[in-house]
């Protein structure tokens, strides 16, 4: 177990503090709080999704383990501290109270990597308001932009198949955008990235080789490719759409002979150009040259060239921007606190199309004998009856104020991929279809017993 030490991450190396990606009325509401005498009522906040964005059937948890390795680092230093006095954010009790800070109470919920549905409790923080409640923002900016890349990053690997995709967004977002669109990816079943970035933090594996400017360098296609199988081999990804494809191709041939690893095709009726690619590269006797393609792939453009010759897929910027969800939609709320009498009571907005549901939640994916999910159970103040052929959801991810194992760093994306494969591969066989539909497991509330 790791101690949430304000001078290091997770990952022990120091960094910089995360206290200020939060919104201001985070910190005036600390302060109304603490004024009120109500801060340190002992809360419990969910995350949650009301609905998944319109037409998908299921949606990815992802984003998990950066924000836990992220709350070691949330801290108010002098820096933080300054700013707020500065600026008049809040008033000096609130200050005093944030010099201190750290994070001491609970956060359970669902494994990175695993598959969620409409209202399910996809994270739960237990503590004072006042910790709790400054926690909002950082949580829901992580979540709600990780969720929605492997979201559609699983979508995407679904119509791939056997067929690898490689994630290569980097240069469609911001630049930590697309370390953690990179890092989401690789959990939603993505096989390598082109960020070094993503490769460096959280060690998955990288490629790229060449774009069009390197052959318009050249005073040729043929010395560009020259060049490049000189400098890294004739296993290399030569790209071929630039002039003239069908020259391209011989020229490569000629060059690299049979060990040519593969050519990538960016542009034109790529259904066409890979079937006619890989008469050529049969009929010059490069059977085992792979053909990547890439240009402005989605989910849907991969499941229409299924019956393509391809053997991966490149995607850049459907992946990196949630493929028309940027978002998951999820929300941050208060469902039940502690009253002057020290009782739990639920609470709960009733705001029309914005109502939460109170109460502390616990949940599970109620399967058939034959392992295949059947729907997703939420007891309220309880867990749900297992009938024994189904499994909790919640996991421990911290508890009072420790971070436990395995859930942050390189380890944690190996963990959430696994989690990923296995937690789709239980579900009904409809979640691989693309068509707009309702979610593919209904959500049931399981109210308390007697």
């Amino acid at each position: 177990m790791t101690s949430l030490n304000p001078s290091q991450s997770a990952s022990g190396t120091p960094t910089a503090s995360t206290a200020l990606f939060t919104d201001r009325y985070e910190l005036t509401m600390l302060q109304a709080a603490l004024h009120s005498g109500t801060a340190f009522r002992s809360s419990v906040f969910e995350v949650f999704a009301r609905r998944l964005p319109e037409g998908r059937r299921y949606g990815v948890v992802g984003g998990t383990g950066r924000l836990l390795a992220g709350l070691a680092d949330f801290r108010f230093g002098d820096a933080e501290l300054g700013f707020l006095a500065e600026q008049q954010v809040v008033n000096q009790q609130t200050l005093d109270f944030l010099a201190d800070f750290s994070f001491t109470g609970n956060i359970y919920g669902y494994a990175e990597g695993e598959a969620y549905f409409p209202n399910s409790p996809i994270l739960v923080v237990e503590g004072s308001f006042a910790e709790a409640c400054i926690l909002e923002t950082y949580v829901l900016s992580i979540l709600n932009h990780d969720s929605a890349i492997a979201s559609a990053a699983s979508r995407m690997t679904s119509a791939a198949g056997d067929r690898p995709c490689i994630e290569m967004g980097s240069r469609r977002t911001h630049e930590e955008s697309a370390v953690s669109a990179a890092r989401a990816a690789i959990i939603a079943g993505f096989a390598s990235t082109s960020n070094l970035e993503a490769g460096r933090r959280f060690g998955v594996p990288t490629v790229g080789t060449a774009a069009h400017s390197f052959t318009l360098l050249h005073d040729s296609e043929r010395a560009a490719f020259q060049a490049q199988i000189a400098a890294q081999g004739p296993g290399t990804t030569l790209l071929v759409d630039t002039y003239d494809v069908p020259a391209a191709v011989q020229t490569a041939v000629e060059l690299a002979g049979p060990e040519l690893g593969a050519v990538r095709l960016d542009s034109g009726d790529l259904v066409v150009q890979a079937r006619q690619v890989r008469a050529q590269l049969d009929a010059l006797g490069n059977l085992n040259t792979r053909i990547v393609v890439t240009s402005d792939l989605d989910e849907f453009a991969i499941a229409a060239l299924a019956a393509a010759p391809v053997d991966a897929y490149g995607v850049g910027t459907s992946v990196a921007t949630g493929s028309g969800a940027p978002t998951a939609g999820m929300v941050y709320k208060l469902v039940s606190r502690s009253g002057d009498d020290g009782e739990f009571v639920s609470v709960a907005k009733a705001s029309k199309n914005k109502a939460s549901v109170g109460g502390r939640k616990y949940a599970l994916r109620r399967r058939s004998a034959a392992g295949v999910a059947q729907a997703e159970v939420i007891g309220i103040g309880h867990r749900p009856e297992d009938d024994g052929d189904d499994r909790p959801l919640m996991q421990d991810f911290v508890v009072d104020g420790l971070l436990q194992p395995g859930w942050t760093g390189p380890e944690a994306v190996l963990r959430a991929a696994r989690r990923h494969q296995e937690s789709t591969a239980e579900l009904p066989a409809s979640w691989r279809q693309l068509q707009r539909g309702e979610p593919v497991i209904p959500t049931e509330y399981e109210a308390p017993k007697g």
